[in-house]
């Protein structure tokens, strides 16, 4: 059936980007356990990308429009022409897409796609809003601004407990008929085993964006305190900085030259476990809230020990494993202490990574989050069939 058809058995899925980072991931898998229930699957973004391509592989169709996507620096007198142009122009895209498709359901994917309940209210068309984002140390008012839109949705789906408190702060209405749901988290059937000892340097990854706010520059110095101390490290970052940080990127490097610690600057790779196979350690070391720590997660399932910043998701998803540490958000001699420790006590580390691979499977089965995503969806269709169908 083509994008023109008006057929029962569509779903419509607004997701605001087309990368391959942590929400990006999880909308792929959303779209998976869609499709998994014999449904037409159409998602809209605002662009083209690597989730374009991902989603095409998993057998759902990509629809590109304007979309009005919440960015920081929208929010602001310079910003206020773009957002009035975006929310027109997404507002029109929007209503014309539902009412060309004429889908079950539409499912919201982040709460910076703000139009898209709103839309699916006005066509009378069920919505599913799923929350990833959460900042408990934000304004309350402007939290509870960006998760108004929401109410809009028949359902709320939140990634973490953490989410749901910090929705609950702001707009507990919302929050009353959200559901968490964790992140599935897929994994190498055969991850590479760590090594057997830490013979040379200590191998640190950290993986995410370079901005000040996750803390990369913060395993730099706890490279340069473990040095200090006789403990050689090198540090690899797995990411990329936002168009118009590259300034931060730049201090990046002159720290480590200034520290005299062996960094990598690798980029953005959608690929992440041949690096996690080269690496001893996975250091997220946030500073401030995440509503969740995917990355946390593919650590452990890669057998690799990790230290995390113990607070917000981060804590839910890092906590609990034998082979992970929690330290104070934004101390890097907590970091420093923390590899130092596992260094240490390597040949437990190597006992211990299975066990906790095991648990991390269990808590996050991609499996199991496609079938809770597809039920949430399909419960919100009118008289749907015990079958889904």
């Amino acid at each position: 059936m083509t994008a023109e058809g008006t057929a029962r058995g569509t779903v419509l899925l607004a997701h605001p980007g087309a990368e391959m980072f942590g929400s990006d991931r999880m909308l792929l898998e959303s779209a998976t356990g869609l499709v998994a229930t014999g449904r037409r699957v159409v998602v809209a973004l605002p662009s083209r990308g690597l989730l374009d391509q991902a989603l095409r592989e998993a057998g759902a169709e990509v629809v590109v429009v304007p979309m009005l996507v919440l960015r920081k620096t929208l929010l602001s007198p310079r910003g206020l022409p773009i957002l009035v142009r975006d929310a027109v122009k997404g507002f029109i895209a929007a209503w014309r897409l539902i009412g060309r498709l004429r889908p079950e359901a539409v499912y919201v994917s982040t709460i910076i796609a703000p139009q898209w309940p709103i839309v699916a209210r006005m066509r009378r068309t069920r919505a599913v809003s799923h929350v990833h984002e959460a900042e408990a140390s934000g304004s309350r008012l402007v939290n509870r601004v960006l998760y108004m839109p929401h109410l809009a949705s028949t359902r709320t789906l939140v990634n973490s407990r953490f989410s749901l408190e910090t929705i609950r702060a702001a707009l507990p209405s919302l929050a009353r008929r959200a559901t968490v749901v964790y992140n599935g988290v897929a994994s190498p059937a055969e991850p590479t085993a760590p090594r057997a000892s830490v013979d040379g340097p200590l191998r640190v990854l950290y993986v995410g964006r370079l901005s000040p706010r996750k803390g990369p520059d913060l395993l730099i110095d706890a490279a340069a305190l473990l040095r200090e101390q006789g403990r050689d490290v090198t540090v690899t970052l797995l990411g990329a900085v936002f168009s118009g940080y590259e300034w931060y990127e730049q201090e990046l490097r002159a720290k480590a030259d200034a520290a005299g610690v062996d960094v990598d600057f690798a980029g953005f790779h959608p690929e992440i476990w041949p690096f996690l196979a080269e690496a001893d350690v996975l250091v997220a070391p946030s500073r401030v809230d995440e509503p969740f720590g995917n990355t946390a997660v593919e650590g452990v399932l890669a057998k690799r020990p990790v230290v995390a910043s113990d607070s917000s998701g981060l804590r839910e998803a890092a906590g609990g494993y034998a082979t992970s540490r929690l330290v104070p958000a934004g101390s890097a001699e907590a970091i420093a202490s923390a590899l130092e420790d596992l260094a240490s006590g390597w040949d437990a580390v190597v006992t211990g990574v299975d066990g906790s691979r095991v648990e991390a499977l269990r808590r996050h089965a991609p499996s199991a989050y496609r079938a809770l995503i597809a039920t949430a969806v399909v419960d919100a269709v009118p008289h749907a069939d015990a079958s889904g169908r």
